[in-house]
């Protein structure tokens, strides 16, 4: 598919000359900037601007059009990249952008760059009006009346424009105020609140200082790029950069991945492997509130920072300690950050790799030995394979030598757990699942162009032919998909858990700079949507992902998370269905049984009563956007949050609190309290019985 790209993006291209931009236009060197200072594209830009543009409108698996409706699509989400929450511009700005809305697929066209650095220099003009009044507001030492019964709305994507500036000046000191209790509530004394709001928001100022022509840019051509779909993007040359050394993993830190968003430092993936990963204290969609070096060292505020400031102050020498305040993804308005310990280190494979345990089930009196292997990412040493190494690393081979450790330990049913597996090798899903099946398609990958290529496990042995459940959640993504849609399509076995994330895409890197008119000139690169995955029953993953047989209780609405909470993604469709053999392992009827047992479970069982009980609670309380500014009413708010989150941790929905200096060993892991992987052994046990009964068996079909 790659080779396909490589081959036809140079004809799309044959009509754009290397050189100087439709008009010539000095060259802007950027130096060190004001706020007040304007930021103008350089010559470059303009040239990359036609470049991304011809090279998605040819080659983006949509194949839209540029045209009025599109740009109208690209607007809206330039300005809310710029201000999402509407607390900068004023509705008399809006309205003077607004005869630009259907201009921007001329623009893009005719590598114009002007009014989208007109948008973001008025940005910086109305940022720095705020500025003014924050610091102003914040000279006073006690600025705020905490007695005061007001209330602020956290949620504002879909308010209406400001009129004046009174009216932001108001906003923005609720806002404040909020804040300011915030760090009250925490502790803070009240003579250094207002000092530290005002460190917070000059260290915003200084960050937006710093903001180069390259970066207004590469926001700009993303809200191109990401109005295609949410996988589709463009990488600055800092960016391209960046995201090598991200790849390469050569620097030592906590294992995650960070990006800016909404003036917070978020967690968009945690490396298998990585001090994060292994201590499972941060998830996904995680905030960084704060971080201090050391075990006392006194915590930095990093609120409002860009990413790679907040990077240098997390990565560290290997061994050394780093502390984080953390907003967890699912907190409520009124939830504190919370202090988590990490020992910094590098990524190792060994951590990344599958592991096995055995849990212990008494189901109707009788004991039952089940056997889970956690699979963490699908993870293939492709230079070890390539040169024949009799050892490398690969899931299926470590899956395949654990499913035999379990069989001689007596184990009488199979749990493949894929919770918060992102993805990673495709080989690997395709060889993984042929552990389970004779042999077959497994997935099929439809191309830009309507070409579908069918993906198959020729190796006929099967390493496991008994009672199977695949465990998933709302973070298990691509290759996890694969494989568990490969499961549940021929039958294999039984899906437990939540509704998968729904990203069915394929994307590929082209690197801009094969096209710069000199050497020294650097372009960046484009991350492109190619193709999508379907099953093997011809139906997309993209989108609806892959739907469990036995849902349990979540506390993620499909909304809320995952490609569906995307407005750019791609729709699900279906193609035709692969030629494939059916296993007689599963049927309708012993899924509908193994649907009742749980069901009874639910309503009987007091653990998983109060697990679904307070994660509705959780979902209801997380719908309310206003928190109150009154301190009585702010603490008792908080202490409702900290118990409702307090009551998931320890009915095991957040994994967050543990004992980070505790020893990893499959001794302990098996202790550890999941009622999610309880729940599914117990099914597993169910499954292990009725399977045995003659009239729940299906039979084989293609």
């Amino acid at each position: 598919m790659r080779k396909y790209l490589i081959t036809l993006i140079p004809v799309v291209l044959l009509g754009w000359q290397r050189g100087p931009a439709p008009e010539q236009r000095a060259e802007f060197v950027p130096s060190s900037t004001t706020i007040e200072e304007e930021l103008k594209p350089t010559n470059a830009q303009y040239r990359t601007e036609q470049l991304v543009t011809r090279i998605l409108t040819n080659y983006h698996y949509r194949k839209t059009k540029l045209n009025d409706s599109l740009s109208s699509v690209i607007y809206t989400k330039y300005l809310d990249d710029i201000d999402r929450s509407r607390l900068y511009f004023l509705a008399s700005d809006v309205a003077q952008f607004e005869k630009h809305r259907y201009s921007f697929d001329d623009f893009l066209t005719k590598g114009e760059l002007d009014v989208p650095y007109e948008i973001y220099n008025l940005f910086r003009k109305r940022y720095k009006e705020r500025s003014d009044y924050i610091q102003t507001l914040l000279a006073d030492t006690k600025p705020f009346d905490f007695s005061t019964d007001e209330t602020l709305n956290t949620d504002r994507e879909k308010a209406a424009w400001s009129k004046n500036a009174e009216e932001l000046n108001d906003i923005w000191r609720k806002y404040l105020k909020s804040e300011a209790l915030d760090l009250k509530l925490a502790g803070k004394p009240d003579s250094t609140v207002a000092s530290t709001l005002r460190d917070r928001y000059k260290n915003r100022d200084r960050a937006l200082a710093r903001i180069r022509s390259e970066q207004v840019f590469q926001i700009y051509m993303n809200a191109f790029a990401e109005s295609l779909d949410p996988h589709t993007d463009y990488m600055s040359p800092t960016s391209a950069d960046r995201f090598k050394q991200d790849m390469s993993q050569s620097l030592e830190g906590i294992g995650a991945i960070l990006r800016e968003e909404d003036n917070y430092i978020k967690i968009v993936d945690v490396i298998p492997g990585g001090p994060a990963f292994k201590g499972k204290q941060v998830k996904k969609e995680d905030r960084i509130m704060a971080v201090a070096q050391g075990d006392d060292g006194k915590m930095v505020d990093i609120v409002g920072w860009f990413v790679d400031d907040a990077v240098k102050l997390i990565k560290g020498a290997k061994g050394t300690v780093v502390r984080l305040q953390i907003l967890p993804a699912n907190a409520l308005p009124n939830t504190p950050p919370k202090e988590i310990r990490i020992v910094r280190e590098k990524v190792k494979l060994e951590e990344q790799r599958a592991k096995k345990e055995i849990v212990s089930i008494n189901q109707n009196g009788k004991d039952y030995k089940i056997g889970v292997i956690d699979v963490p990412i699908f993870y293939r040493d492709f230079e070890g394979a390539q040169q024949r190494e009799k050892e490398f690393a690969s899931t299926t081979r470590d899956v395949q030598t654990l499913i035999a450790e379990l069989q001689k330990e007596g184990v009488e049913g199979v749990v493949i757990d894929l919770r918060n597996n992102g993805g990673g090798s495709l080989v690997e899903a395709i060889s993984l699942t042929g552990l389970f099946i004779n042999k077959g398609p497994v997935v099929q990958v439809k191309e830009s162009m309507g070409d579908i290529e069918v993906q198959s496990d020729t190796d006929p042995m099967i390493a496991y032919n008994g009672p199977l459940a695949v465990m998933v959640n709302r973070f298990s993504a691509s290759a996890s998909e694969i494989f568990a849609a490969a499961i549940q399509d021929y039958k294999r076995g039984i899906i437990v858990g939540e509704q998968t994330y729904g990203k069915g895409t394929v994307q590929t890197l082209i690197d801009l700079n094969q096209w710069a008119p000199k050497e020294s000139e650097q372009l960046g690169q484009v991350k492109m949507t190619v193709a999508k995955f379907y099953r093997v029953n011809g139906s997309s993953t993209q989108l609806r992902g892959v739907m469990p047989d036995l849902e349990l209780p979540t506390a993620f609405a499909a909304n809320e998370f995952g490609e569906g909470s995307q407005p750019s993604a791609l729709p699900w469709d279906q193609i035709a269905s692969a030629r494939y053999e059916l296993t007689n392992n599963i049927s309708d009827k012993l899924v509908a049984r193994l649907r009742d047992n749980y069901q009874q479970r639910l309503k009987s069982d007091e653990e998983l009563k109060k697990l679904a009980e307070d994660l509705a609670s959780f979902r209801k309380a997380r719908e309310n956007k206003t928190v109150s500014l009154l301190e009585s009413k702010r603490k008792k708010e908080r202490e409702e949050a900290e118990k409702k989150r307090a009551a998931l941790n320890q009915l095991g929905e957040d994994e967050g609190d543990e004992d980070e200096d505790a020893p990893s060993t499959p001794t302990t892991q098996a202790k550890k309290k999941d009622i999610y992987l309880t729940e599914t052994s117990r099914i597993v046990a169910d499954l292990i019985v009725l399977s045995k009964e003659p009239n729940l068996v299906g039979t084989k079909k293609k």
